[in-house]
C-alpha cells in the first residue's frame, strides 16, 4: 500500500464517511419525494402520466446508482478495517494516494481500471 501515513488513511476515510453519508440523505430524499408523488390521488391526464412514468424511470435509475455506490463506499470502508485499502484488486500494486484522494472507493489502480474499460 503506498498510503504512506495514518493521517492519509484518516483523511480517506473522513472522505468515505462524508460521500456515504451524502448517499444515504439523498437516497432518504428520494424515498421522501417518492411517497409525496405517489400518496396524491389528483386527477391526471395521459401527458401527466407519461411524465410521472418517465420520472420514476429517472428517480429508480438513480436509486440503482445510488445503491451500487454505496455499496462500493461501504466495502472501501471494510477494507480500510481489514488493512487491505489501497492495493490494487487486479495487480496487487498500491494505487497512487493521488488516485484514492479523487475516487477513495476505487478497486483498482489507473492502469488495471483503463484496461479493464478497454477491454467492455
Amino acid at each position: 500500500m503506498e498510503i504512506a501515513t495514518q493521517t492519509h488513511l484518516t483523511t480517506l476515510r473522513g472522505l468515505l464517511s462524508f460521500r456515504l453519508h451524502e448517499l444515504q440523505t439523498e437516497v432518504h430524499a428520494a424515498e421522501l419525494a417518492r411517497r409525496n408523488r405517489d400518496g396524491g390521488g389528483e386527477v391526471t391526464d395521459r401527458k401527466d402520466d407519461a411524465a410521472h412514468a418517465m420520472l420514476t424511470d429517472v428517480t429508480d435509475t438513480e436509486d440503482r446508482l445510488h445503491q451500487a455506490e454505496m455499496n462500493e463506499v461501504k466495502n472501501a470502508l471494510r477494507r480500510l478495517d481489514e488493512g487491505t485499502f489501497g492495493d490494487c484488486v487486479d495487480c496487487g500494486e498500491p494505487i497512487p494516494l493521488q488516485r484514492l484522494l479523487v475516487q477513495p472507493a476505487a478497486l483498482r489502480c489507473t492502469a488495471c481500471q483503463t484496461a479493464g474499460e478497454r477491454a467492455a
